[in-house]
């Protein structure tokens, strides 16, 4: 049974690589940002694993997440371009090179710039060649799809604007991250980069699946687009925390013109 739902909505408190709550070929789009292995305080998940265990753990669930996506599923991976905490890795290449075993086939990938370059901390050896760092402050979103990239099923009703296909074409996107204090979670991504994927690769009432849903955004993202949003989270403190951002009413901030009506 879900641990809450809606007629669009629902939220499983249980583990991606062994739930039962879904079948097989049933989702069109998947949206996620895994742990990043970087330890981080999640509760109940290491953050801290061996990068072969990483790796181990990575090609599980991404397997998991192959057999749920329909043949002209697609998914959308939000992950570090790399790592130094613990030591060097090519992350995105390692996972990408997982995902294409698996079965799933590379479309492109998008570079999130989340501007933070000002809260870089680690040099290296400084000014000197002796061993420098190289840091790019960015993520990215691969983007992969199972067996057809052409999307013949589904409502074909689009919502995406002009402007927004424009812009999003356009595979660096520059906008903020998400607070931790704000949201509640340690490791939230703002909704901006689950509402982009979906009105980008999915029609109006589409499946959009989120395995790692933590704070619950794609969710938000869904509610806001008109899509069947389904997460998984193995943490029950964060299923609660996805609930409550998603029944909490949106307070509308007043307009320049209508706080200056009232002012005067």
């Amino acid at each position: 049974m879900p641990y809450w739902n809606t007629d669009t909505l629902r939220i499983y408190h249980d583990n991606i690589l062994t739930t039962d709550c879904l079948a097989e070929n049933s989702v069109d789009l998947i949206v996620t940002s895994p742990p990043y292995n970087v330890d981080i305080q999640y509760g109940a998940h290491d953050d801290q694993m061996t990068y072969e265990d990483y790796l181990a753990f990575t090609r599980q669930w991404i397997s998991r997440c192959y057999c749920l996506a329909k043949p002209e599923g697609r998914f959308c991976l939000n992950i570090p371009l790399d790592k130094n905490k613990g030591g060097q890795q090519s992350i995105c290449a390692d996972i990408t090179t997982i995902a294409k075993n698996i079965g799933w086939k590379y479309h492109s990938t998008i570079i999130w710039n989340e501007q933070n370059i000002s809260r870089r901390t680690a040099w290296g050896s400084w000014l000197s060649a002796s061993a420098p760092f190289v840091i790019a402050p960015v993520e990215v979103i691969v983007v992969l799809y199972k067996d057809s990239w052409k999307k013949t099923s589904g409502t074909k009703k689009s919502d995406i604007k002009r402007d927004e296909f424009m812009a999003w074409t356009n595979g660096v996107w520059t906008f903020n991250g998400e607070s931790k204090k704000r949201v509640g979670h340690p490791a939230p991504f703002p909704i901006e980069l689950p509402r982009r994927c979906i009105k980008m690769f999915t029609y109006v009432d589409d499946i959009v699946l989120d395995p790692f849903l933590g704070s619950g955004t794609t969710l938000l993202a869904c509610q806001e687009t008109q899509r069947r949003g389904i997460g998984i989270e193995i943490d029950e403190k964060y299923c609660e925390l996805a609930v409550q951002r998603l029944t909490t009413p949106k307070v509308e901030k007043p307009s320049a013109k209508k706080k200056k009506a009232k002012e005067t």
